[in-house]
């Protein structure tokens, strides 16, 4: 039976190494970035939010003992913590609105229309050559924070292949190390929620009802 811990112990080191790589990512895009973690049986679900994407990315360990632990920590104090087997988890902190609530555990179902790694990999390239351009199309005037946010909003708001999934979340899953050539990758659904799963990690978000996506989530219990 698992019991309240406040230290882990990862079932090999590669586990601790690929969760160290993951939490350097997420700080490179915030240094202040905070992580919940979820442990419980033999394995360790670490969430985190990187602000330039607007997605859940989702990075899971296997432990070496069994745990039961649910607290939202500094993501840079927890990647200082972490050992090559074993680590302390740091003090909990304030966790940010969306800590405070994730997608749901079980009911997920595989939607079909996803293209293959490289396609996907391609579109992502695709997208930021087309906003450079368009950034430096604009003219002088126009060259601000809000027009830029526009156009992204616009190119990253775009859907993927024959899915519902946003180019956004395949290029955080790109840009956080989850979608690598040759890896499997398939896209699930749970009730309004979007799951683009890898072997390395997985990106979530939710459809808000009226047409787009949105990572502010509904309570689940």
């Amino acid at each position: 039976m698992s019991v309240p811990v406040r230290s882990l112990h990862f079932a090999d080191a590669r586990e601790a190494e690929d969760l160290a790589a993951f939490l350097a990512r997420l700080i490179h895009y915030d240094r202040a970035a905070a992580v919940r973690l979820q442990a419980g049986g033999g394995a360790l679900a670490v969430f985190g939010r990187p602000p330039s994407f607007e997605v859940l990315a989702i990075r899971t360990a296997r432990l070496g003992d069994p745990a039961d632990l649910d607290v939202t920590v500094s993501a840079g104090e927890l990647l200082e913590a972490l050992g090559e087997a074993e680590f302390t988890v740091p003090a909990a902190v304030t966790g940010p609105p969306w800590a405070g609530v994730l997608p749901p555990r079980g009911g997920w179902r595989e939607l079909a229309g996803l293209p293959e790694v490289t396609a996907m990999r391609g579109a992502v390239a695709a997208a930021v050559a087309e906003f450079r351009i368009r950034d430096e199309q604009l003219p002088a005037d126009r060259r601000t924070r809000a027009e830029r946010d526009r156009i992204g909003r616009d190119i990253w708001s775009r859907t993927v292949g024959g899915t519902p999934l946003p180019l956004r979340a395949v290029h955080a899953a790109q840009s956080l190390g989850f979608l690598r050539p040759g890896v499997p990758v398939a896209l699930l659904s749970a009730g309004s929620w979007l799951r683009l799963r890898t072997p390395f990690g997985s990106i979530a978000v939710r459809t808000n009802g009226l047409g787009g996506l949105s990572v502010l989530p509904t309570r689940h219990g």
